[in-house]
């Protein structure tokens, strides 16, 4: 690619933090601008020396290739400036896919477990050959010499239609995003659409019906437990240390791998990663190697101590995702009590979603529900956190004022889950049990 100097508006966005990494590591001069609160993105850009500003039109200069983030409308004051100066201005997903055709591209799309299986498929990739990645925790790697880049293809507003990667994962479909998508047929269609623009192969999670019904141009590779399945996991193992299981290819034994990971869930994307490194030929040995040394990604079942209370981070902020991330605690924790600590993430979707919320959160043994992180795209809608305590029994309402509630479970696993500020809830209760 051809060295830039690249500005990136909203740089401490999760994508666009990762997205500035990579593009720095790549030899390009990067700078941004962002709000003044500090975010878990932004030391990793301070110690790689990007600089990050205050939002000004001053900021802009000549020369600059402006990245304006998702979130940021056409008349945002640096876009204006930028536009008078007549600067390239272009998306995060076009600046991506200017990283997608330099490389041996894989793009991994699903409305639940994106960001596990792209950090785990760039670990292993990134033991057997150069890889670059794009993750949605806010992680990036940039080398020129990479043979891989392995990235987050987001359906958020349509914004992996941008990208045309040589091999694609899509590890489920289920309607989310209620504030953009009608219903699940218009997410499926633009799965699909996704799906014709790859380039060589797609891997699907076979065993999921929604997914079987999209048809592709491409190869496809079905990967899952069911006997249907081109990949197949069997003989699955879990227990308190992780998962073991045997994959087979179209019905031939590939090995015995071991993932130090948790949850159904975890078995499915290690067999994702398994289907694209058979494709490319990667030594078994090395991959068997390369799946047990991983430890995980930020927010998705990040666990911790205090005391003797074990504190579990997830971003799980669908019905989908909540019963994964609880299955994986029953699975590493089967004789704690499991206390689910749960933030709704907009009213649209509480709304869209209540009775299945009210399913997946009764598994865990006791449910205390905060108030809904409202989203900037709405306004309060007819429903409350309230709403979801009468469907779930032995459940409560906390807040910042109540959390002495959670004193009472000192012993217990703690699973705070939430795509908002659940982490204010996270650090106040950990002081209290510090004290």
């Amino acid at each position: 690619m051809e060295k830039k100097h690249y500005y990136f508006v909203g740089i401490k966005g999760t994508g666009m933090a990762a997205l500035a990494e990579v593009l720095f590591d790549l030899g390009n001069q990067v700078e941004g601008s962002d709000i003044e609160k500090e975010t878990f993105t932004e030391a990793p850009l301070r110690q790689k020396g990007i600089a990050i500003h205050s939002f000004d039109p001053a900021n802009i200069a000549a020369g600059m290739t402006i990245v304006k983030g998702n979130a940021f409308p056409d008349d945002q004051e640096e876009v204006v400036r930028a536009k008078e100066l007549g600067l390239p201005v272009q998306s995060y997903p076009e600046t991506v896919e200017e990283l997608v055709q330099s490389y041996t591209s894989i793009g991994i799309a699903g409305a639940h477990g994106k960001t596990s299986t792209t950090a785990l498929l760039a670990h292993v990739l990134s033991g057997v050959a150069t890889t670059n990645y794009l993750i949605g925790d806010g992680e990036g790697n940039g080398q020129a010499a990479a043979r891989f880049f392995v990235f987050e293809a987001d359906e958020y507003r349509d914004h992996f239609l941008a990208y045309h990667p040589d091999y694609a994962i899509m590890t489920n479909v289920d309607f989310d995003h209620p504030d953009y998508f009608k219903d699940l047929a218009d997410v499926q269609d633009s799965f699909s659409t996704y799906g014709h623009q790859v380039k060589k192969a797609l891997f699907a999670w076979g065993d999921d019906p929604k997914l079987r019904e999209l048809k592709f141009s491409v190869p496809v590779y079905y990967y899952g437990t069911g006997e249907d399945n081109d990949f197949q996991a069997k003989n699955i193992q879990r227990s308190a240390a992780g998962s073991t299981f045997d994959a087979y290819f179209k019905g031939d034994k590939l090995g015995t791998f071991t993932i130090h990971l948790y949850g159904e869930h975890s078995v499915l994307n290690a067999l994702a990663v398994i289907a694209v490194a058979t494709l490319e030929k990667v030594d078994l040995a090395k991959l068997k190697e390369e799946l047990a040394s991983f430890s995980g990604v930020k927010r998705r079942f990040s666990e911790h101590k205090v005391g003797e209370t074990t504190i579990i981070d997830d971003y799980a902020h669908h019905p989908s995702e909540i019963k994964a991330t609880l299955d994986a605690a029953r699975q590493k924790y089967p004789d704690k009590e499991i206390v689910a600590v749960f933030q709704p993430h907009t009213y649209s979707r509480l709304k869209a979603y209540l009775t299945d919320f009210g399913k997946s959160l009764s598994l865990a043994d006791k449910l205390y529900v905060t108030p809904i992180f409202g989203s900037i795209r709405e306004a309060a809608g007819k429903v409350s956190s309230a709403d979801l305590e009468q469907l779930v029994p032995n459940s409560e309402g906390i807040d910042m004022d109540s959390l002495d509630k959670l004193l009472a479970h000192k012993q217990s696993v703690l699973v705070f889950m939430g795509a908002g500020d659940i982490e204010k809830y996270e650090e106040a209760i950990e002081a209290k049990l510090a004290d």
